[in-house]
């Protein structure tokens, strides 16, 4: 019998004794740096002529790894290996899918510092930003399994004389599973394991910045005995390989997180069906938000600052959940205001793989300018409060960017930037603030800072997010704890990490029997 679900502890870098192991998993790492990674359908390991070389964004001449890349021919066998596979593994009772889950977690449990170690060389992460990834991964896997343990037992029915019956939640079959880089171990190992965990078999085609992480999390779940064929590994070009499998007949299902463009883009051809094809697929998306923090006249001014900053800032502003729009009372706005830059300005900018850096890279060129070029259309739609230039040219860096005085409607105040940019917007009542918290295409996270009920009370009912949070930072969601997931273009409100999540990857079948 399984403990209940706790939150795996954060590792305390105050205490000499982590900053030490820590150190000692960084050099793990970097001696493996540059190695060859194959592909694994069933039981194979394919190594292919074509690679993605994966780079390290803080050192961009460094490479991390390289990753055979596969193909339609790849793809097919991959999706048919898993269609096959898929016909024994939904044999598998919940209790035994869940066992593997809790092997996995405990391998990657002894193998956490190294596993943060890899996200510092291949996603640009600081230590804490890293170390909580790979908590929130194994937080996924013992969750899900005694989710899934759950769902395994009787459910509760209206009982009627003479009849007998039952709910069973039934796997879909093969999902296509693409996650993002900014999460690179927690969203892959948290997508994957769910459809597992409910009896389906996968294809995982990981983010092409960061497909060693992927490799590494591949070899934990061998090492845990996953039987072959259930999750097959298959780096490959999403605008090729992956509208293959999307449109797939054997395909059943999509998880899928990443930008509104592709979501939207999966979404419309999964709901095209293809000869053969016995389903309507099913999508679970989360594509990005727009999320703002509101400050109220009456709270507190520090806590306001320190939640802007942190939630603006960490990991670079690379999060879906990030602030990226501050929406601050006019009477409270310069002081508020000034606050964020003092402690702007206090953050370190520079190599991850230090202690005591706040900030490290963006996560490529591509990144690097789409980011330049937003700082460059802010200069004009606001004042330039702090930042707005780059650091060492070794590494993709970008200094932390405090727009003020932007209008809500601007360019920086509704698209997605994904960086460390943050624009300041004043309202001259709550009512106001919360009008403009509620004016852009997303809805996935949002917070407000403030002491009064009555505001806090009015945010409840009308400010539309996914993820609302009361005075804390609108990143940081914990599995079990804040089910994460939003409205409108942020995706299909999937709420993973919650009792919810695991009915997505499953089908209800009912049996009567009457006596």
């Amino acid at each position: 019998m399984k403990v209940p679900f706790a939150n795996e502890p954060l590792t305390d870098f105050t205490e000499e004794r982590n900053r030490l192991a820590f150190e000692a998993a960084l050099r793990t790492v970097e001696r493996q740096l540059g190695q060859t990674y194959p592909i694994r359908i069933g039981g194979k390991e394919i190594v292919t002529d074509n690679k993605i070389v994966s780079f390290d964004p803080a050192a961009k001449e460094r490479i991390v790894g390289f990753v055979s890349q596969g193909d339609a021919g790849l793809a097919e066998e991959a999706i048919r290996t898993a269609e096959r596979t898929f016909h024994t593994w939904k044999r598998y009772t919940p209790d035994e899918r869940a066992r593997y889950l809790y092997k996995a977690a405990a391998v990657m449990r002894r193998k956490k510092h190294e596993f943060s170690a890899w996200m510092v060389y291949e996603a640009g992460k600081t230590w804490a930003e890293a170390d909580a990834d790979t908590a929130e991964a194994i937080d996924f896997m013992e969750f899900y399994g005694r989710e899934m343990q759950r769902l395994g037992r009787p459910q509760p029915l209206t009982r009627i004389p003479d009849e007998d019956n039952e709910l069973y939640y039934m796997p879909l079959g093969v999902g296509i599973v693409i996650p993002p880089w900014n999460f690179p171990l927690a969203i892959t190992v948290g997508t994957t394991t769910a459809a597992v965990v409910a009896g389906n078999t996968v294809v995982l085609k990981p983010a092409s910045p960061t497909p060693v992480i992927a490799a590494k999390f591949a070899e934990v779940l061998r090492e845990a005995g996953l039987p072959d064929g259930v999750v097959n590994f298959l780096p490959a070009p999403g605008g090729t390989v992956g509208d293959f499998m999307v449109g797939h007949p054997l395909t059943r299902f999509i998880s899928f997180t990443g930008s509104r463009d592709v979501g939207l883009r999966i979404n419309e051809r999964a709901a095209q069906t293809a000869p053969g094809q016995k389903w309507i697929k099913r999508v679970v998306a989360e594509m990005g938000g727009k999320d703002s923090i509101v400050v109220d006249r009456d709270c507190d001014l520090d806590l306001a600052a320190e939640t802007i900053t942190a939630s603006a800032f960490g990991f670079s502003g690379q999060k879906c959940s990030a602030c990226s729009r501050a929406i601050v009372h006019e009477d409270v706005y310069d002081r508020v205001l000034e606050k964020v830059a003092d402690r702007t300005s206090r953050l370190v900018v520079g190599d991850p793989a230090k202690w005591a850096t706040n900030v490290g890279p963006v996560i490529d060129e591509k990144a690097f300018r789409k980011i330049g070029e937003y700082i460059r259309v802010g200069r004009q739609e606001g004042r330039l409060v702090i930042g707005g230039g780059t650091g060492d040219p070794a590494g993709y860096f970008i200094e932390p960017t405090v727009f003020a005085d932007v209008d809500p409607d601007a360019r920086i105040a509704q698209e997605e930037i994904f960086g460390p940019v943050v624009a300041f917007i004043k309202a001259a009542s709550f009512d106001e603030a919360l009008a403009y918290a509620n004016n852009t295409e997303y809805g996935l996270t949002g917070a407000v800072i403030s002491r009064n009920r009555d505001h806090l009370e009015l945010a409840r009912r009308e400010f539309f997010a996914g993820n609302l949070y009361f005075n804390r930072k609108c990143t940081g969601a914990l599995v079990g704890v804040h089910p994460f997931g939003g409205f409108h273009m942020s995706g299909t409100d999937s709420k993973a990490g919650g009792r919810d999540y695991l009915l997505l990857f499953t089908q209800a079948k009912l049996v009567s029997e009457k006596w």
